[in-house]
């Protein structure tokens, strides 16, 4: 494959170049928008392993160093939502989550905890999605959100339709905020990626539903930006989401995309999901907000 059969277009940052890299299963570069030795702000890879590919991608955004500092406070934010096991793709690859924390703690993190406030029992979710094993085999820790006491509100400045969120306290505290989703159909929002899976370390989520969701998520993704967002797009449900119900609902995609901003990552995991950016509310609403810096226009990522 040349840059003609990949790069369809570009990718755009108002006025200023964003630098864009594609690694193939190979590690080998398919296409860039800039010198080789520049560091990017988005990666897209193609792979056969998911912790293999978080490693080739880190390392050409700076490593994760760039993030991690000695003695940080890291929380890492995988979806882990649903009662179901790892080949049913409805939570973040185990594999991933685990190489994550592993290179935090490489990096000298002093601790790495991990959370979500789940739909189904916590218990079942953490314990049969495979990230709870993954992640004390890391050397991280597993946090509950299941009370409210973990969780302090907090004012949502120009928010649209949120104006106030109770925020899980370690996100709150942490030095170093690492959201890891795992892209879906949902049926709700259409696509589940980076922006929605915060959802996951709020209390009150459930009036966001009854409250123009996709404003919500557009509004509390202004006020809380991760330092790295690593959206999983191994295995792909693409009929039944968030959770699915059998096992065609789940497509191979093996896909993975990191990016420091959310927009960014948001819409190359939404294009290569087949769905056009803009047409995703949520997403449309956040860059109207200017929370992203750019917009994917024609990058043919389902190769």
């Amino acid at each position: 494959m040349d840059r003609r059969d990949f790069f369809k277009n570009t990718l755009i940052a108002g006025t200023s170049a964003f630098a864009f890299l594609f690694l193939g299963k190979s590690g080998k570069a398919l296409a860039n928008v800039v010198a080789m030795n520049t560091l990017y702000d988005l990666i897209a890879l193609s792979g056969n392993d998911p912790a293999v590919m978080f490693e080739k991608g880190i390392a050409q955004m700076g490593g994760m160093r760039k993030f991690v500092k000695k003695n940080s406070v890291v929380v890492i934010t995988p979806d882990i939502g649903w009662d179901a096991a790892p080949e049913r793709a409805a939570n973040t690859n185990p594999a991933l989550v685990k190489k994550i924390v592993e290179l935090c703690r490489k990096a000298g993190a002093k601790e790495v905890l991990v959370l979500d406030n789940t739909y189904d029992n916590w218990n079942e979710t953490y314990k049969h999605s495979g990230i709870e094993r993954a992640v004390k085999d890391a050397g991280g820790k597993l946090v509950l959100a299941d009370k409210e006491e973990y969780y302090t509100e907090v004012a949502i400045p120009n928010g649209k339709k949120l104006k106030n969120a109770k925020v899980h306290d370690a996100v709150l505290k942490a030095d170093v905020f690492i959201n890891v989703p795992v892209l879906k159909m949902n049926y709700q929002t259409r696509v589940s990626g980076a922006m929605q899976n915060l959802m996951g370390v709020v209390w009150d989520r459930h009036t966001w539903y009854r409250n123009d969701l996709h404003q919500c998520i557009a509004d509390f993704a202004a006020f809380k930006r991760p330092n790295l967002n690593v959206v999983d797009a191994f295995s792909v449900i693409k009929k039944n989401g968030p959770k699915g119900l059998f096992p065609e609902d789940v497509e191979q995609m093996h896909k993975q995309f990191l990016s420091a901003d959310i927009v960014a990552v948001d819409a190359a995991a939404v294009q290569a999901f087949g769905s056009k950016p803009d047409s995703i509310t949520y997403l449309r609403l956040a860059k109207e907000a200017g929370v992203g810096k750019f917009e994917v226009k024609k990058l043919d990522l389902t190769i």
